[in-house]
Formats: C-alpha cells, sequence, structure tokens
C-alpha cells in the first residue's frame, strides 16, 4: 500500500527493515511471523505484497515493476501494487500488506484482513464464468477443507449451470450431479477432486454459450397441476420449447410436492420412446437427485433448463431402427395399452422383485424375442412385480450387455451398450421416486434398448468366476494391483477378473467403491465413464448381497479399463492447485 496513505489507529504494525536496505527502485524480500514479504521502492511509494504469486507460486521479487504494476515473470499475470488487485482473472489478487515509514525503518501491518470465505465463494464464481480450471480448483479445495461439505460448490455450480447455458441441462450439470451423488463412496481426499471435475465440467459445458432467459410462471393461481401436466404434454408433442418450461415452472409455483411435479415431468419424457436417446428421462432424473442435495427452492430454474430436451429431442418411434426390421413401436404401443390393467392385478398380488424371479426374467430380457419380452414384463406386473423392481430387472440386463461385451466389438459400440445401462438405471431411479402408469412406459423403452444391443454380445465375454484370489494373495493386495492395471490400455477382462476374485473373497465393498472412484476422477473427464461408474455404484447399492450386485461391479469396472488411461492433463491441473494449498513450491528452481 502506498505510504503516503493515512493508517486507522487500530492496526498493529511490525518493523520489517530498514529504508537504508531498501534503495529507490530496489526490492527487498523478509519474512515476518511465517509470511514472506516482497518489498519494492518505487517514485510512488513504498509496498509490501505476499512474494508468492497467488497464480502458481513464483516468487515475486523476480518480477518487474512498472508504473506501479508487478509483473510475475512466469506467467506474466499484472498486479496493481496499492491492492495486490490482479488484472488477469487467472491469476487472482495476492495480498498487500498496509507499509507505513517511520524513524528511518519499513514498518508493515501483518493483521488478517477481509472475509476469506467469501473471497473462496467469489474466485469459484470467476472460475466457473471463465472456465479457469486452476481457479476451481484453488476454490473447491479450500472450501473443502475449510468445512467439509461439498453441498456449497455443488449449489454454486448448479445455479450456473442452469442459468447460463441457453441449451439447458446438459452433460456438465449430469457430469456434476454424479459426482455429487459418488462422494459419500470416496476417499475424504477425493471428495475434493470430484467437485473440480464436476465444476469444471460444468464450466467447459457453458462456455461460450449465451445464458438462458427463463421464463416467469403463469399469473395468479387458477390452473390446476393435473391441467397443467396435460398442457406440458401437449407443448412437448408440438415441440415448443417455451410453452413447455411455462408450465414447469408453473407447476413448481402451485406449491404441489417435488413427487407430484416429478410425476408430470416424467410423464411428459416417456410420451415418446426413447427420447433423444435416453438422455432426457436421464438428465430428468438427474435434476430432481441434483435438489436432493440443494434444495427443493432451486427447482423453478433446475427443471425449466429441461424444457427444450424435452421439445427438441430425437424420438425413437421416427428411427429405422425402432421400426424395421421389426416394429417394436407398434409392439411397445399395444403393451401400453395393458399396463394399467396389469398394475391394478399386481397391487393384489404384491410380490417382491425376488418372488417374482428375477434371474428368470433376466435372460428373456436378454434374449431375441422382443414380444416375449413385452409379454414377460407384462406379465410380472400382473403378478405383483413392483414398477421400480420390474425396472431395477431391466437395469440389470442393461449392466450384463457390459459385462459381456466382447473386446472384439467396435470401440464406439461401448457407448452403445452404456447408454442402454444409463438409461435404465434412471428409469429405475425415477421409478423409485414416482410409481405411475405413464412411467413405467420408460421401463419398457429401456428393456427395448437392451433388446436392439444383442448383437453387442455376440459373442459374449464369459462372466468371470466368483472365485476369491489367485496365486495366495490377500484380498487387499489384489484390489492394490488394479490402479496399476489401468495405466495399461485395454486391460479389460483383466480387470474385471481382478475386482470378481476381490469380490468373491467377501472383501470390503467400502474399499472397492473407494478405489474405483480414485482410478476415475485420476483420468480426464469422460462424460460416460463417470456416468456408468455412478449408475454401477447405485445399482450396487440395492443389489448388494447378491451376485447381481457383483455382476454390476465387474461391467463398469470393464467399461472404466476400455477407457483408460487417458493423458491425465487434468490430473495435473488438480495437483498443482492441491500442492499450492498446501504451501508448496510448484516451480522448479533447478
Amino acid at each position: 500500500m502506498n505510504t503516503q496513505s493515512i493508517e486507522p489507529a487500530n492496526r498493529t504494525f511490525v518493523r520489517a527493515a530498514s529504508l537504508t536496505d531498501l534503495p529507490p527502485g530496489g526490492h527487498l524480500t523478509v519474512n515476518l511471523d511465517g509470511h514472506v514479504i516482497a518489498l519494492f521502492h518505487t517514485p510512488e511509494g513504498t509496498f509490501a505484497v505476499d512474494n508468492r504469486c497467488p497464480h502458481m507460486g513464483f516468487p515475486l521479487d523476480r518480477g518487474t515493476v512498472k508504473d506501479c504494476i508487478l509483473t510475475c515473470h512466469w506467467h506474466h499475470a499484472r498486479f496493481d501494487l496499492h491492492s495486490g488487485g490482479a488484472f488477469d482473472p487467472w491469476a487472482d489478487d495476492v495480498r498487500a500488506f498496509p507499509v507505513k515509514l517511520e524513524g528511518g525503518d519499513i514498518w508493515i501491518d501483518l493483521a488478517p484482513r477481509g472475509d476469506s470465505r467469501r473471497h473462496r465463494v467469489e474466485r469459484l464464481r470467476d472460475g466457473i464464468e471463465r472456465n479457469l480450471s486452476l481457479v476451481i480448483g484453488k476454490s473447491v479445495i479450500a472450501m473443502l477443507d475449510d468445512t467439509g461439505d461439498a453441498r456449497e460448490p455443488f449449489r454454486i455450480g448448479l445455479e450456473f449451470g442452469t442459468h447460463y447455458r441457453r441449451d439447458g441441462w446438459g452433460a456438465g450439470l449430469t457430469t456434476l450431479t454424479c459426482l455429487m451423488n459418488l462422494i459419500p463412496n470416496l476417499r475424504d481426499e477425493d471428495r475434493a477432486r470430484a467437485m473440480f471435475h464436476g465444476l469444471c465440467s460444468v464450466a467447459n459445458d457453458s462456455d461460450g454459450h449465451p445464458p438462458r432467459f427463463e421464463m416467469r410462471p403463469l399469473p395468479g393461481n387458477g390452473a390446476s397441476l393435473a391441467e397443467i401436466k396435460r398442457w406440458l404434454r401437449k407443448f412437448v408433442e408440438v415441440r415448443d420449447t417455451e410453452g413447455a418450461e411455462r408450465c414447469i415452472v408453473s407447476a413448481v409455483r402451485t406449491g404441489a410436492a417435488p413427487r407430484e411435479v416429478a410425476d408430470m415431468m416424467f410423464a411428459a419424457a416417456t410420451d415418446h420412446r426413447y427420447l433423444d436417446g435416453g438422455h432426457t428421462l436421464d438428465f430428468s432424473n438427474k435434476a430432481f437427485e441434483a435438489l436432493d442435495h440443494a434444495g427443493w427452492d432451486l427447482a423453478e430454474p433446475v427443471l425449466a433448463s429441461l424444457a427444450r430436451g424435452y421439445a427438441t429431442g430425437d424420438r425413437m418411434e421416427e428411427s429405422n431402427s425402432w421400426r424395421n426390421p421389426v416394429d417394436l413401436v407398434a409392439i411397445l404401443e399395444a403393451a401400453f395399452e395393458h399396463i394399467s390393467d396389469a398394475l391394478a392385478l399386481g397391487r393384489r398380488a404384491s410380490r417382491s422383485s425376488d418372488q417374482f424371479g428375477r434371474d428368470a426374467l433376466v435372460p428373456v430380457i436378454l434374449g431375441d424375442d422382443p414380444q416375449a419380452i413385452v409379454d414377460a414384463m407384462l406379465a410380472a406386473l400382473r403378478e405383483g412385480c413392483a414398477p421400480a423392481d420390474l425396472a431395477g430387472a431391466v437395469a440389470y440386463a442393461a449392466a450384463l450387455r457390459i459385462a459381456r461385451f466382447p473386446v472384439s466389438n467396435e470401440f464406439g459400440d461401448w457407448d452403445t451398450a452404456h447408454h442402454s445401462f444409463t438409461f435404465a438405471n434412471a428409469v429405475h431411479q425415477s421409478a423409485r421416486r414416482v410409481s405411475s402408469p405413464e412411467l413405467v412406459r420408460g421401463i419398457f423403452d429401456a428393456a427395448t434398448t437392451v433388446y436392439l444391443d444383442r448383437f453387442l454380445n455376440v459373442p459374449a465375454a464369459k462372466l468371470p468366476e466368483l472365485n476369491g484370489a489367485r496365486n495366495g494373495k490377500s484380498a487387499s493386495n489384489r484390489l492394490a494391483e488394479l490402479p496399476a492395471l489401468l495405466d495399461r490400455q485395454q486391460q479389460v477382462n483383466q480387470a474385471g477378473a481382478l475386482v470378481a476374485e476381490y469380490l468373491a473373497a467377501d472383501a470390503a465393498t467400502d474399499a472397492l467403491l473407494a478405489t474405483l472412484g480414485s482410478t476415475l476422477l485420476r483420468e480426464d473427464r469422460d462424460f460416460h465413464t463417470i456416468q456408468d461408474v455412478e449408475a454401477a455404484v447405485r445399482q450396487y447399492s440395492i443389489l448388494k448381497g447378491t451376485p447381481a450386485a457383483a455382476h454390476v461391479l465387474i461391467a463398469t469396472t470393464r467399461y472404466l479399463a476400455a477407457h483408460a488411461p487417458t493423458v491425465r492433463a487434468q490430473a495435473q491441473t488438480y495437483q498443482i492447485a492441491l500442492r499450492l494449498n498446501r504451501g508448496e513450491h510448484v516451480f522448479d528452481e533447478n
């Protein structure tokens, strides 16, 4: 700070140096109470700033001062010496210390200044707005170090992503929500890393997009939720994005319960077959999961951000693959006429998923007769299978497509099987939230995608046996080998076998889930891989204690192995942020 400014009386100054040690135009570094401070004697006065560049820690005393602007020589970040303010938003402000000259000595005030929490929040918003990964990383690490709670940065990312991307909800917000869902399964040191990846994904997904201007709810409170639901479905039918959005925000404003709003949304999302390749229902499910974390007060902007996808998504009844050589849409539409009656009969029977026979149903879903698949599913509903249990059986069948995926397939075919699995998981999670005849159509859609993927299992890869660890190695030692195995490309079958051995040994699954999370987060972000792992963990938590639970984790491990290793450039950025937060030197002295 300029030495000629008037200092408040409550400041406590400590002697830093003699003015004779700092000639005009010179600089000096001093260590005071753990602070390494750079002093500069300029024509405008004597100034003191933290010697550590806030960007990446380079010593600022090696920089250049001109016209009271200090330039760091590593990345050319520029700082106002008066305030420490940075002219480059990627660099952050450097701390400037008040200075006074007295009796030929230089005195510096080391008292803390400002609200550090507020500053971290502001910098996180800066990082997301400008798509600055290092800024996001430094902010998130500091915030979680302070509170250990990821909800605040998650909510900041959710609000930003729904307001500043005209196309609305997309891969970025889905990635963020997937990673938030995974946090309870991660090691403590990986939780900030998960938020880093999620928030960077939101920033990247929004970068260069115009903002989304939200529709206001209908005036007054005359329309009922039932009316709004009908209008929403009509507007989606004619691809009217704005009409659909106004219905959504109006439904929330009626004060309807979250479950009632979800029922409305899921009905509209399943009026058309496998809308937008399953993304519409998947994104809708994730939006409700995001609100579970962030709070229902964000429901209007979050749910309204889905409207464009509802209205503009591709409809599979218009696609060749769902019409030829077998008209799958006709088979489905005929089945849909019986759903309500099947549910009514099933409510009298009230059988669990085990009682209706998941093990008998799954092979039918994996078969090559679409009519037999539909008939078996309707029969299960009539026998008392709850829609959520039926959806779970379909999700397990979809996971088996990945578990049995042969590496002889085209690499891009992994994503075909992946889309079926994550859509089936979304339907399953939605059915656990809401049970309605309309949503049940989505279960049949999911089964149809599994049917369409049948040739991706020809020949089917053999499921690894659940026969325990080999070669006398303990389960923990085998698990420790997984990260190194995924340092090599296409270790698909080997990785699946390793996980099978670990699970067969009745070892702690928490350790396995944490290891899968770590191996996922060290890679460069891949939307589909993050989705796949998150869906598998959700399915595992429901199937735990059954062989099916092991198969789901084997499937996602194989998918992760197929997509590893990446360049891991994002891990380097995060590691730099972590080291800076610890106060380590990042620059190389040699």
